[in-house]
Parts: C-alpha cells; structure tokens; sequence
C-alpha cells in the first residue's frame, strides 16, 4: 500500500520498491522458488526456467499477479481503496483459463543416476490448436464482445456503509473473466483452444539424483482453455532397485566372495563397477567382513564433478562339501600354528570376565 503507483504516481523510487515487493511475493509464496532462494540466494531463482520473472513495468506486475493486485475473481484490496480504476485497464481480454499441471513418474538405472541421462517420454496431454491458434474460435470474427461485462470481464457492484463506499468485484460467469464470448466456434478444439494428442518431450536428468526428486518442467503441462498459458510437467524421479549393487548417497556398497586361499595368500580379482569392470588388489592375509575401497567408482554428485567411492565388502567363502583329500590336507594345515587364532581364547576369556564382573 506504501509504495503503490496510485498513491506515489511519478515517484520513480516508489515504483522500484513495488517492484521488489512483488518479486519477493513471487519467490515466497512459490514453495520451489523459495527453497531455491533458500540454497542459492538470489542467483537461484534469478533467470532460466522456473525463476522469478524479472518485472519491468507496473503493467507487467498487475497482469502477473491479478490476483492480489487487482484483476482477479475476487477483486483486491487496492480497488477497495482507490475505486478499481487501474483493474480493467490492466486485464487482457481474452487471456483464457490456465492449463493444468501434469505428473509422471520415470524409473531410473544406477548407472544412468551415475553419469545422469537425457530421457525421451511420451505423454498424452492437450496441446494447443493449431487450427485456431488456441483461439477457440473460427477465424478473426468469431469472437464478441460479452454483453454482461461490456468486455471488462468483471462485474462490479458499489455498496455504501457509514464508513464510505466500496467496490465488490467478482469475475464475470458469462465470459468467465475473458471480456469476450465465441460465437462461431473452431470446428477442430470445438471452442476449447486445445485438443487431445500424444507428445514427446526430452528431459536432462542430472547425474547424483534420488528417489522421491522431482524435475519441473514449465509449461509444458496442459494447454489452457481458449489461448490461456499452459501448466507445468513434473517428472517424478523413482530408482530401480539393482542387482549387485547397494546405494549409500553417492556410494555404492559391493559384496565380493573370495576364496578362502585368495584371502590367506592375496590375489589380483576383477570386480564390477557401474561403468565395467576394474582390477582389485587383495593383500594376503585379508580377513573376512574387510572393506576396501575404489575412490572415485561411485555415483557423480549432484551438480558436481566429484564422485562417491565404490566400498566392497570381502566375504570369505568357506566350502560346504569336501573331499577326503581335501579334509586330509586341512586336517594338516590346521596343526601349523598360522592356522590357529592365536590369542583368541584369552581375548574371550578377558571379555567375559569383564562381562561377568560388571
């Protein structure tokens, strides 16, 4: 209300401060934008899809925001106050319904999370006519102007009480706020300005994503009645559980079996990774539930160049069926005093007499 232009007409200063007002709202009141804002201060919601728009005349203010300043259904509080005489004049006849918003939900590799992915999808939606251009109507004149409103698209009624007169104005339900109706309707949309098909849209998944992420994607949702702005797309991004593989942020966790005679004498083994296959150095003498790790095999980070590390967990495996030969030579190696765990006896005893006299 301070720096309304109604109240500071001329003041340049004025003027700008409205303006920050009103991209502050746009920022606050969008959950998206305000987290953005939040992580990245201002650069995050400044230019680019899904940022703040940037206003650079009152007009522009007034047709984005009907709602709070004047223009929308219900009127607002400045035509209260200065009798709704900048409202009309900023209302764009025939601006049409908004579309709504549409959501998909897309199922994503490990690797593809890995290095990020362009995907391709298909989605059914309306898209604007092209017979009618979104029009509705059949050719320049099939369009007139509504007789309820005279074209404003608002109705407005003047009440009086003993603290002065006051302006109620409410969206017209003739022409639905528009200020004009079809009278000869496009033969394709049928006066709707949009019709039902299939699309293909490409979407830049980044690499470092996680389940339950969304990508917005502006106006590419349904197309709105009669020429109106389109709604947005979210993608809904969902990870697919893998199959040798265990995610842990930008980690991924591998179960390697490895012989008992690898673990005890060392090795050279090749293991897999998200991008192949790489060479694995086992030092003698590794013991089971060991685990090593592979700098740089994870998943790349979000918005970085960096990458998590591939951890594999060393699982000894011990034969279930032996030969008699087999059993002689164990029986053998076990009388070598490398093969008993040495000290393991007193470690138990200590711990349990520790146990016992808590």
């Amino acid at each position: 209300m301070q720096y309304h232009p109604d109240r500071n007409p001329g003041d340049k200063e004025a003027e700008d401060k409205f303006k920050e007002c009103a991209e502050a709202y746009e920022i606050l009141s969008d959950p998206q934008k305000r987290q953005r804002y939040d992580q990245f201060g201002h650069q995050g919601v400044s230019g680019g899809p899904g940022g703040f728009s940037g206003f650079t005349d009152m007009n522009d203010i007034f047709s984005h925001f009907g709602d709070i300043f004047g223009g929308g259904g219900g009127g607002s509080i400045f035509e209260e106050f200065f009798g709704g005489g900048r409202g009309s004049s900023r209302r764009r006849q025939g601006n049409g319904t908004r579309g709504s918003d549409l959501k998909i939900n897309i199922k994503l590799t490990l690797e593809e999370i890995a290095e990020g992915v362009e995907k391709t999808i298909k989605i059914k939606r309306h898209n604007r006519c092209e017979t009618c251009n979104g029009s509705g109507a059949k050719g320049s004149s099939g369009y007139a102007t509504c007789t309820n409103c005279n074209g404003s698209g608002e109705i407005r009624q003047v009440s009086r009480s003993i603290f002065g007169q006051f302006v109620n104005v409410t969206m017209c339900t003739t022409c639905n706020g528009e200020g004009r109706v079809i009278k000869d309707r496009c033969h394709e949309c049928h006066g709707e300005g949009r019709v039902k098909a299939e699309s293909e849209i490409k979407v830049n998944i980044p690499s470092g994503v996680s389940e339950g992420n969304y990508i917005p994607l502006e106006g590419q949702g349904n197309a709105g009645l009669r020429g109106g702005p389109a709604g947005d797309l979210y993608i809904h991004l969902e990870e697919e559980e893998h199959e040798i593989f265990i995610r842990q942020e930008d980690d991924i966790y591998y179960e390697l079996e490895l012989s008992f005679t690898d673990a005890a004498l060392g090795a050279d083994v090749i293991v897999p990774t998200l991008k192949g296959k790489a060479r694995l150095k086992i030092d003698s003498g590794t013991q089971p539930g060991t685990i090593l790790k592979m700098s740089g095999k994870g998943i790349k980070k979000l918005h970085s160049d960096r990458r998590g590390d591939q951890l594999v967990k060393v699982n000894v495996h011990i034969p279930t069926k032996l030969s008699g030969k087999e059993k002689d030579l164990l029986r053998e190696l076990a009388k070598s005093d490398n093969f008993k765990p040495n000290g393991k006896k007193k470690q138990e005893k200590g711990f349990f007499k520790k146990v016992f006299s808590d």
